[in-house]
């Protein structure tokens, strides 16, 4: 039994994207190396604060039908660059129940293992659950500040969370529970500020998210607020130079219990829709770096919209401050044109199986990644099967039909492409000369 201490996977933890059945060999063997991982590694492999992917990586495999082998491969091309949970600087789980002691240590990555033991303890006492009604959903000024801190850091928190809770892991929820720790409060700030505005203003009508979107590339002022010498695009630019017109469009998206499905299935598809679409023809087709962290973590809301001791006002929330940053993710990237056409139009390298989606995951698979591409194309997938069930074309759901495949092989060719696997600042033109020259398309790419 998967405990907070110790990782077991079963041949049915293996998500809510089915693609091909897993064994009891590769359960073991999966099961084994994260929790390696958890024992021996840092949940940030450098003091910059760069994620460890590690348990990311291999639960995306394993739940699309990896092989042990390739699994192990994958483990191995990300482990040197690790780094040991521990520093010269801890605090007992005892003194990490003091209220004054565990707010100190906020936001310090060298107290990782310190947060991570003491909700290890907390869990063992009352479960996973209850801990997380404590120290996320409560309400009160210590859950809102771990809220806000699960968005930080690209959203990798609350994906380490997601991964945790979908594939029945109290370990790795522990996990993110420390990871959000150690993580800074800007993303708190600005969801608080515009719930704030939101609760100030409250409108009885929602734009979509597709709306809003072009609305902020239409407001100039917005959407070149921040600029590439900027440190951090959001903080640094957006909140700096247009933070009352960026609050302005992201509470026009409106979530309430009555459309918290339908704006789940909305939210997922137009995270796809604005990183596919974010091209730069005729340059080489590329996704954008940070954009991709939006789709990557949009694949978790359904599991957390399936959790029956959460309560829907909870639930509601998270998928409303997901809306308020992804909005704001689009106009820190200077709110690049979005072009339909690149997806309708796109051309797979390849034809046949391996263009189909069992192929493009088995091409996944083995490139040399640190689980990024494989990420992306689970959730892609996911966002298909999402749109499906509700009917593709309504709601604001741009994405529909072939697109989805397309998609998938704009994934999957683009990090099979020469250069590097990914753009970052789609809408900055120093991006694009800063981060490789892109090589024009090939002709049958044109």
């Amino acid at each position: 039994m998967a405990t907070p201490s110790k990782i077991l996977l079963t041949v049915n933890d293996t998500g809510i994207v089915r693609n091909k059945e897993q064994t009891q060999e590769t359960a073991t063997r999966t099961s084994e190396l994260l929790q390696e991982n958890h024992d021996k590694h840092h949940v940030l492999f450098n003091a910059a604060g760069f994620h460890n992917h590690i348990a990311h990586d291999l639960l995306t495999l394993y739940g699309l039908g990896a092989t042990t082998s390739q699994i192990e491969k994958r483990y191995n091309d990300n482990l040197s660059y690790q780094r040991p949970p521990s520093s010269s600087k801890t605090a007992s789980i005892e003194d990490m129940t003091i209220p004054e002691t565990f707010t100190k240590h906020l936001g310090k990555q060298q107290y990782y293992l310190s947060y991570l033991r003491f909700f290890q303890q907390q869990m063992e006492e009352k479960g996973w659950e209850k801990v997380l009604q404590d120290y996320i959903f409560a309400g009160d000024e210590r859950a809102d500040d771990l809220l806000g801190r699960m968005y930080a850091g690209f959203l990798h928190p609350i994906i380490h969370l997601g991964f945790g809770i979908e594939f029945n892991q109290p370990a790795m929820i522990a996990e993110s529970l420390a990871e959000a720790c150690i993580h800074d409060t800007w993303t708190k700030k600005l969801l608080l500020q515009a719930e704030e505005v939101a609760k100030s203003s409250p409108s009885s009508t929602s734009t979509t998210l597709v709306e809003t979107l072009h609305s902020i590339r239409a407001d100039r002022p917005l959407s070149t607020a921040a600029h590439w010498t900027d440190n951090n695009k959001i903080s640094d630019g957006i909140l700096v130079r247009a933070p009352s017109s960026m609050l302005k469009y992201a509470t026009q998206w409106v979530v309430t219990t009555e459309t918290l499905d339908a704006k789940t299935t909305e939210m997922i598809n137009t995270s796809i829709y604005f990183t596919a679409s974010a091209q730069r023809p005729p340059k080489q087709v590329k996704m954008d770096f940070y954009y991709m962290h939006c789709v990557n973590s949009s694949i978790f809301f359904p599991t957390f919209n399936n959790l029956s001791w959460l309560s829907v006002e909870n639930k509601v929330r998270l998928l409303q401050w997901k809306g308020y940053l992804d909005l704001t993710m689009y106009a820190s990237r200077r709110s690049p044109a979005l072009l339909l056409d690149e997806i309708i139009g796109y051309m797979p390298v390849r034809s046949g199986k391996e263009a189909e989606w069992e192929g493009v995951f088995e091409r996944l698979f083995d490139i040399e990644d640190d689980g990024h591409a494989v990420k992306l194309g689970r959730a892609v997938r996911n966002g298909q099967l999402m749109s499906d069930q509700a009917g593709n074309g309504e709601g604001g759901l741009m994405i529909k039909g072939n697109m989805w495949e397309n998609i998938g092989n704009m994934v999957i060719d683009s990090v099979e492409d020469d250069g590097a696997k990914w753009g970052r600042g789609v809408g900055f033109d120093e991006a694009w000369e800063e981060y490789g020259n892109r090589k024009e398309r090939s002709p049958q790419q044109t």
